[in-house]
């Protein structure tokens, strides 16, 4: 059983348990006066953030996969220590290597406002090494609260710099994709990756409503932005630190269709609104320094 082994790690608490999740994976359950959560230790991943009385606001596929070696199709995933495809064209997977392999439960604490923090992390080993060169220890901190808050933190425990790019790839819930649209990046300028998958140079018009394939880097982006989510009568309201960029993607008809982890018409009821370090947006972590990536969702 992976309970007993989680819980001798980790103290538990009445509102922290440690379950045999989907395709036998461990996932963590967070149950406060304010909101419920699912976490999967595999991937370091929130599969689930449901304020009380309020609809989730992850989305995660009927179809996703729960399998050593898979990404799960949902919720935050974490693209490290590279965002997109493999920036040396090495053949090594697109977005890193986070979101596919098991993660360990560092600590969890129960706070003075009634939130619950869980600590999940990675330290290189042999194996990661073959595929990236770096000494690192990397934490996820997950805050379940009134707001779902989120810090990427990467350390670099070696002799050398090295550079990241970097995403928290939040799948969020919505009724319906034709009433929902993205504010808070009118006028900025993206990377529009579906157009030609050059990325050319845009300007972004007014809000972002979504009615074909959309894969934008945007550039320069304000703390603050939002997804009015009209078929469920709700704003999710996102706020960042430590990016420059964001993206926003759905994968629309033809993509969907195409993905095993994803029922045909799922791209109706997600759009990912992600906290990104990607493109130029690139972070350079010095010979024992720090950084952090950080993401907090409310409605």
């Amino acid at each position: 059983m992976i309970s007993a082994d989680l819980n001798h790690k980790q103290e538990c608490t009445m509102t922290i348990t440690h379950v045999e999740g989907n395709g036998g994976l461990p996932f963590i359950n967070v149950s406060n006066d304010h909101a419920d959560a699912v976490i999967s230790v595999y991937a370091g991943q929130v599969l689930s953030f449901q304020p009380k009385g309020a609809a989730d606001l992850l989305f995660v596929s009927d179809k996703a996969y729960y399998a050593a070696g898979k990404a799960i199709k949902g919720g935050v995933p974490i693209c490290w220590p590279w965002f997109g495809a493999d920036p040396e064209g090495k053949g090594r997977p697109a977005h890193g290597f986070m979101r596919n392999r098991m993660w360990e439960v560092l600590g969890s604490s129960e706070n003075a406002d009634g939130s619950t923090t869980v600590t999940l992390g990675v330290a290189s080993s042999p194996e990661t090494l073959a595929i990236w060169p770096h000494a690192f220890k990397l934490a996820m901190e997950i805050t379940v609260g009134k707001t779902l808050q989120l810090a990427l933190v990467t350390q670099n425990t070696g002799d050398q710099a090295f550079t990241i790019t970097q995403a928290l790839h939040t799948y969020f819930a919505v009724g319906d994709i034709a009433k929902t649209t993205v504010t808070g990046l009118e006028g900025t300028q993206y990377l529009d990756k579906a157009a030609d998958g050059n990325g050319a140079t845009k300007q972004q018009t007014g809000a972002i409503s979504i009615n074909s394939e959309v894969d934008r880097i945007y550039l320069g982006v304000p703390a603050e932005l939002a997804i009015v989510d009209g078929a469920l009568n709700r704003t999710i309201r996102i706020t960042s630190s430590g990016n420059k960029t964001a993206v926003v993607w759905n994968p629309w008809v033809k993509i969907a269709a195409g993905m095993a982890d994803l029922q045909d018409d799922d791209y109706t009821r997600f759009v990912c609104v992600e906290t990104t370090n990607a493109a130029d947006d690139v972070v350079n972590v010095p010979a024992g320094g720090e950084f952090r990536l950080v993401a907090e969702y409310g409605v």
